[in-house]
């Protein structure tokens, strides 16, 4: 079973938060100047990585706080869990 460490209340069970999806893509600066072809590229296509993947994760039955999680999409292993604005370090 999928545990979240949330860094506000402990480790819970996955099913008290709400996938909130991929955050390693940007969100379009100014929606209204975005083309009809470029919201479906943003809203609709997506990888499939195997392997480490950053996920935004709300903590929906807790403290309500957004997450970025590290995922290792094969093992679900939980890699790290910081707040939603947090910069990934990268490995040496």
């Amino acid at each position: 079973m999928l545990r979240i460490p949330c860094p506000y209340c402990g480790e819970r069970d996955y099913t008290e938060f709400t996938y909130g999806g991929d955050a390693n893509q940007a969100r379009p600066a100014d929606p209204e100047r975005v083309s009809d072809a470029e919201w479906e590229t943003f809203l609709y296509r997506r990888g499939n990585p195997a392997g480490e993947h950053i996920e935004y994760w709300q903590h929906s039955f807790g403290c309500r706080q957004w997450l970025k999680v590290v995922r290792d999409t094969v093992t679900h292993d939980i890699i790290t869990v910081t707040g939603p604005t947090a910069q990934r370090e990268e490995k040496a």
